[in-house]
């Protein structure tokens, strides 16, 4: 046994798709509208897990622009056919809307950290789909979707043949299962001679769970358990909320074990939020007298600490090849080569300006996950804005509705009004502007006059669910503006769907020219 601490994948790694080949197991989760797309991580024990690369190419074009927060690539399900890794996703581009206008696609590799193929579109009935594969068939599951005014938008669970060459569909499509609560996620594994239906239910949020069905045909008719496989929402006391979306691996030696997301939530006066985002988890099974899945430690409630029926064996710490690669993520596509050109200053990342924060098309931005509570970012940044529509910073972000960042940039000189007079950056003021994005609106929290030239230090430390920003005079760390509240950076706040998880990075905007360049070294992101 090797003892597991949930979660074991932290901070912004949602929907886990857990797959094990020999003596590896695998991870395939979310990545929405950031790249790199479909991060997969690899354990051989369950609990010591690393980046094991991403399925490149998994959206057409390496283009996202346009999409919008929270779209992007929803739920990839990662398998193996005894010859090679299938991955199945949907690229959704529609968040909030009856329609989520789906492209479900299929890709494969040999080794999963090698070239994936091209994504192959196939029947898009709804977003969450899965691939099962049995005796040399394909069959592919998927979230039905009811977009009719009065419609159900989860219509039920339906299965599909498809022919392994050639990705279309062969016969009927058959409706496995509906129910009176959202039922999402199809996952199918066999054992015994049953089918398992295994499904995530009730939504991502705090009333999710996890949901099992069987039969003995694949095709059906399908009996619920009469109880939830998991779920943490009849007791918001516990420290892993949000627990679902799961899928049942067995082990070398014949244990069986679940993968599942959940959140860590943190209590503010507007109710519990998880700035962290959804992460990755994992528990222990049994099979009881009458056949059915059950959490080993008994109940349905997640455990924190789990043993898992693995032996321990920690991985070596991998430098990153790419200094431009994972841990860093960027925006709705992948970042520019020229950011870390060695010949144009070695040790830095030149960011050239392009769209602002709330963009859905050109953001020149780096970010990497906040994965605990308490977490602080520095940075070292030079530059020289010289109109407000020009400036590079240290920022936290979630989506382009929830963003606090500390910007150097330019300002009328002092006791001037803002009169929109970019083209006379010569008479201006350099300055750091503290500012704050809420769903609501943007505020500027501070600005601070910094005249002197050169690099100058920026940072942010995160507590308690507070983010304070400072910057480096004198070698003392000074303090900009007050406090802000770092859990609007959360699924939890707001009235608009949101699927994400809170992060720390530099960026750079230059509304006019996009030729405004910023340079930064020494990023540092600490979370304990």
């Amino acid at each position: 046994m090797t003892l597991a601490r949930n979660p074991v994948i932290r901070g912004f790694a949602p929907d886990p798709s857990l797959v094990r080949v020999g003596d590896w197991y695998y991870v395939a989760t979310s990545s929405f509208e950031w790249f790199p797309t479909i991060p997969l991580h690899r354990s051989r024990d369950l609990v010591h897990w690393e980046y094991a690369g991403h399925v490149r190419g998994a959206v057409p074009g390496d283009s996202l622009a346009g999409v919008p927060d929270s779209g992007g690539i929803w739920a990839p399900s990662l398998s193996w056919d005894g010859e090679r890794f299938w991955v199945v996703y949907s690229v959704v581009r529609s968040v909030g809307t009856p329609y989520f206008d789906t492209d479900t696609y299929v890709s494969t590799a040999t080794e999963i950290d090698g070239t994936w193929s091209a994504p192959r579109r196939i029947a898009s009935h709804g977003f969450d789909p899965a691939l099962f594969h049995e005796d040399g068939r394909l069959w592919l599951l998927n979230l039905q979707n009811d977009h009719r005014p009065g419609g159900r938008r989860f219509a039920g669970i339906v299965l599909r043949e498809l022919d392994r060459r050639t990705l279309a569909p062969v016969g009927d499509t058959h409706l496995l299962l509906q129910h009176e609560r959202l039922v999402e996620g199809p996952k199918v594994v066999r054992r015994d001679g049953w089918y398992y239906l295994v499904l995530a239910e009730g939504g991502t949020g705090f009333e999710h769970g996890v949901l099992v069905a069987r039969s003995r045909a694949l095709t059906g008719p399908y009996e619920l358990d009469d109880r939830p496989l998991l779920t943490s929402r009849d007791d918001p006391a516990l420290p892993l909320q949000k627990a679902g979306h799961a899928e049942l691996v067995r082990t070398p030696d014949g244990d069986w074990v679940l993968s599942h997301l959940v959140a860590r939530p943190l209590a503010t006066p507007d109710g519990p939020r998880c700035p962290l985002g959804r992460e990755t988890a994992v528990q222990a099974l049994v099979w009881d007298a009458e056949g059915w899945p059950r959490m080993r430690h008994g109940g349905v409630h997640p455990a924190v600490e789990v043993d898992v029926p693995t032996r321990r064996q920690e991985l070596e710490p991998r430098e990153p090849a790419d200094p431009l690669g994972w841990p860093w993520s960027t925006l709705r596509g992948y970042p520019d080569p020229s950011w870390a050109d060695a010949t144009t200053r070695p040790g830095w990342i030149r960011l050239t300006g392009r769209h602002g924060p709330e963009s859905w098309w050109a953001h020149s931005l780096l970010a990497r996950r906040i994965t605990e509570h308490r977490a602080e970012a520095e940075v070292t940044v030079e530059a020289d804005p010289g109109t407000f529509t020009q400036a590079a910073g240290l920022v936290l972000r979630y989506n382009t509705e929830a963003y606090l960042s500390l910007d150097l940039t330019w300002a009328e000189p002092e006791g001037e009004g803002q009169r929109g007079q970019q083209w006379r950056g010569g008479t201006g003021r350099r300055v750091l502007a503290l500012v704050e994005r809420e769903e609501f609106g943007t505020r500027q929290a501070a600005v601070v006059d910094v005249d002197t030239a050169g690099p100058l230090t920026l940072g942010v430390t995160v507590e308690d669910g507070e983010a304070r920003f400072w910057y480096v005079r004198g070698g003392v760390r000074t303090p900009v503006g007050p406090p802000l509240d770092f859990t609007r950076l959360s699924d939890d706040y707001g009235s608009k769907l949101r699927f994400t998880g809170a992060m720390a990075g530099i960026h750079a905007m230059d509304l006019v020219d996009a030729a405004f360049t910023a340079d930064f070294t020494g990023f540092r992101l600490t979370c304990w």
